[in-house]
């Protein structure tokens, strides 16, 4: 699944929408003031979200999120769900 679109909304709350149709909005407010999100405290700063060309949603200073998990947090779905694959992978020390 891929971000197809973002468009920012009052209180830290983004609406989203992927390419397997899944959309809706994500409250992002308990990130607001918390390490270099404290930057969306500033007036009109959370408003100027984009989408990057790498297909994250990204604000001015560098600060994005992971699209992924993102996802997650908007469909429910654990990270199995997401990458039926990923209990599949050797994990090594």
């Amino acid at each position: 699944m891929n971000l197809t679109e973002i468009s920012p909304m009052d209180g830290y709350r983004l609406f989203l929408r992927y390419d397997d149709g899944a959309c809706g909005v994500v409250d992002l407010s308990s990130y607001a003031g918390r390490g270099v999100f404290s930057a969306w405290l500033t007036p009109g700063v959370f408003e100027q979200v984009t989408l990057a060309a790498a297909g994250h949603p990204e604000w001015p200073g560098e600060i994005d999120l992971c699209p992924d998990a993102l996802y997650m947090k908007l469909t429910g779905k654990s990270p199995e769900q997401v990458f039926p694959t990923l209990p599949k992978l050797p994990a090594h020390a």
